[in-house]
């Protein structure tokens, strides 16, 4: 029982931070956000497509983009080509007669690079980021739009979910995508929010040229840029409504790859040289919960997946001694609970555990029905349930390593 004990403080966590979204989800700032009037302006809008060996699908991302129904005159897609060694400038010239398409090819610097050069390149009031695997739906960028009525808001983002899941992994991806569409909904509407993804956030384009454009930000530069918005006391904004569509790792290593970046630099940037908005009571519930929180879920997780070994090696150990006999004893492991069905244990600690996933089941219902975006998340719930807990301490894991050895691992290969 005195592992099990290390872990109630974290799930009693989990449980109130998901609690929390509920009940902002009901409040009435996030009510009103659902039912925004429609924007009374049209302002010129530039979307950059930053690619580096994107051949394969920055065709179809240009065409999405070209659908968006919006004035012509007053959307420009810009395409950056940021050294790619592959058919990208080929893919790219069949646009290169396009009245609303500008082509930019330039030495291989980052993506914060070439979102910069794009915006050096255009005097939109407004610019937007599409990363070359993503698809917008025709209505989103009409969605987003609104969002800036409030002079106060600088980044508005956009309804994510995984394009045309595969398989169980993808599937178990468009799930957590569903669950992060309540989640910035709901932590938008109190100002919360630390990241900007790249699938189709946009910007003020004044506000980035006043804060010097993007920056590396270890090799998460939406987020330092989230973080630079809140840290200048800019608000930002979601549009539930507005898809998008992106690819997602369709393999285990590709995945704990690309989480273990994402997590390293959230690490990096929230600890380094935005910490003083932890705890600050100036950046409201960013500063005094969303990033204490997320901090904690990252040592937390850890922990309850190592509870979660112990438990099973315990049961297992029990099992072996009872149904075959075999006399092993290790003094070291305490009784894992008050009974066991099966030898799996059924304690307070796995009651927590269930109540803390069927929450997180009915936020990603609630986000697909808050998107409206269309098929069937049955299977995605499904490999939600069995899969994600098992997967995400790899990732969590190898990124709180990399961060305390100060290991820089390559964003591609």
């Amino acid at each position: 029982m005195g592992y099990e004990m290390l872990a109630y403080p974290f799930l009693f966590l989990a449980i109130f931070f998901e609690s929390f979204v509920l009940v902002t989800f009901l409040s009435k700032p996030a009510r009103a956000a659902r039912s925004r009037a429609s924007a009374t302006t049209t302002p010129s809008v530039a979307v950059i497509v930053p690619c580096w060996n994107e051949a394969g699908t920055v065709a179809a991302t240009c065409e999405s983009l070209l659908a968006l129904d919006y004035p012509k005159e007053l959307l420009e897609i810009i395409l950056v080509d940021d050294g790619s060694t592959d058919a990208t400038p080929q893919a790219m010239a069949r646009f290169a007669d396009h009245p609303q398409v500008r082509i930019l090819r330039k030495e291989n610097g980052g993506k914060h690079t070439a979102l910069n050069a794009g915006i050096a390149m255009t005097g939109a009031e407004l610019v937007g980021c599409l990363d070359a695997d993503s698809f917008v739906d025709s209505a989103a960028l009409r969605e987003i739009i609104p969002c800036f009525e409030n002079p106060k808001v600088a980044a508005v983002t956009a309804a994510m979910s995984i394009h045309e899941p595969g398989n169980l992994l993808q599937h178990m991806q468009n799930a957590e995508y569903t669950f992060g569409i309540t989640l910035r909904h709901t932590l938008a509407s109190i100002n919360g929010l630390y990241v900007t993804p790249g699938p189709f956030s946009f910007y003020r384009r004044a506000v980035v040229l006043e804060l010097g454009g993007f920056r590396h930000g270890h090799q998460t530069e939406d987020m330092e840029m989230a973080l630079r918005l809140q840290r200048e006391g800019y608000a930002i904004e979601n549009a539930p409504l507005a898809r998008v569509y992106t690819k997602s790792p369709s393999t285990l290593l590709g995945l704990v790859k690309q989480r273990t970046r994402w997590t390293s630099g959230f690490l990096r940037n929230v600890l380094g040289e935005y910490r003083g908005l932890v705890g600050t009571r100036k950046y409201g519930v960013l500063g005094m919960l969303i990033l204490p929180t997320s901090i904690l879920a990252v040592g937390s997780s850890i922990l309850l997946f190592v509870v979660m070994l112990a438990t099973l090696g315990h049961s297992l150990i029990t099992a072996l001694q009872v149904r075959v006999g075999i006399p092993v004893t290790y003094a070291f492991l305490p009784h894992p609970g008050a009974f066991d069905w099966f030898y799996l244990p059924a304690s307070f600690y796995t009651l927590l555990g269930v109540v803390t996933l069927l929450t997180s089941l009915s936020l990603i219902v609630i986000g697909k029905r808050v998107s409206e975006t269309p098929g069937n998340i049955g299977l995605g719930l499904l490999a939600y349930s069995f899969l994600y807990g098992l997967i995400v301490p790899l990732w969590l894991i190898r990124a709180t390593a990399d961060v305390t050895v100060g290991k820089n691992r390559q964003w591609r290969g």
